[in-house]
């Protein structure tokens, strides 16, 4: 997103919110991505938020969303929450635990993200998804640890968000 700058003044960017635009920049940026109708927002240190569609191409034979898609958003949601910690170096998941507790009809689901414990080697960071209606439908907790990938290195990692 641009900066609304008006003439003669300076940008009020910290280096938090230039990295977690990068991070925005990067989920948008990853092919995996493209196949689903999604969008990363960082909302603070340790707090991410991604908005799904969820539609029928997601549902397995019973007319649901299928396990894989409550696990991309889930993980996802916390994997950017603990990597808004680390400013140098892509994380991975190391673990992750999900627990489904009500089926995905279709619908904007949102993924809400936050950093729980963590800093240095490995990062312990939770999940929650909620349905348009309001209701928990599904939470996870993950384990990320920094790999040696630079995200300076990654070409979606530009502090730039991609246009829509």
């Amino acid at each position: 997103m641009p900066l609304d700058l008006k003439p003669g003044t300076a940008p009020d960017v910290s280096g938090a919110d230039l990295h977690w635009r990068a991070l925005e920049g990067l989920y948008a940026s990853a092919p995996i991505n493209h196949k689903f109708r999604s969008v990363l927002e960082i909302v603070g240190e340790g707090l991410s938020r991604i908005t799904f569609t969820v539609e029928p191409d997601c549902f397995h034979a019973a007319g649901a969303a299928h396990g894989t898609i409550y696990f991309k958003m889930l993980d996802d949601a916390a994997f950017y929450a603990a990597n808004t910690l680390v400013t140098d170096r892509f994380l991975l998941t190391t673990s992750f635990n999900l627990h489904l507790s009500k089926p995905i009809k279709g619908g904007s689901i949102v993924a809400e993200g936050h950093w729980v414990s963590g800093r240095r080697r490995v990062l312990v960071a939770e999940s929650r998804l909620v349905d348009e209606e309001g209701e928990e439908v599904g939470r996870g907790t993950g384990t990320f640890m920094r790999s040696r990938v630079a995200l300076s290195s990654l070409p979606g990692y530009s502090g730039r968000r991609p246009a829509s």
